[in-house]
């Protein structure tokens, strides 16, 4: 899970909210195993306590804390070779400035677990060329996938 999806997820302002929100009902239901990682989490908070009122993201922070603890959100932390390896992605793909670190970070651990789909509005997962899908899926995704 992005920082994009676990915006989306949390803010009801955000444009796309009720479409993320009955997906990951949809994906909790079929007891679907969810990741983040410590890079996507620092930023999430980060934003979180920067756009929404103190009490609504402290609430936000609790949900992912209770995500957590109730394993429906596995937290993955990047180890040292981990954060090399993003590194060496960051070094590779010097076209694609604006794919952040933690984007980088995000595809090695996608990569280590063999997950293939992201809940993501960041095109930059399908840029790299590692088979990475962005859900829920759109007009656009979709029409990329048929390709």
């Amino acid at each position: 899970m992005d920082t994009w999806g676990r915006l989306t997820l949390l803010d009801s302002r955000e444009s796309r909210h009720h479409e993320v929100v009955g997906y990951y009902r949809d994906f909790r239901f079929q007891q679907g195993l969810a990741y983040t990682s410590d890079y996507v989490l620092d930023e999430t908070l980060t934003l979180l306590f920067r756009r929404l009122p103190f009490t609504k993201a402290r609430e936000s922070l609790e949900s992912i804390n209770q995500a957590i603890a109730e394993r429906y959100l596995t937290l993955l932390r990047i180890t040292p070779e981990q954060f090399d390896l993003a590194i060496q992605l960051r070094l590779k793909f010097q076209d694609k400035p604006r794919i952040s670190f933690t984007d980088f970070t995000s595809m090695v651990l996608m990569r280590d677990r063999a997950v293939a789909h992201i809940l993501t509005e960041d095109d930059h997962f399908t840029q790299v060329g590692m088979a990475f899908q962005r859900v829920p899926y759109t007009v656009n995704n979709l029409t990329q996938l048929m390709r």
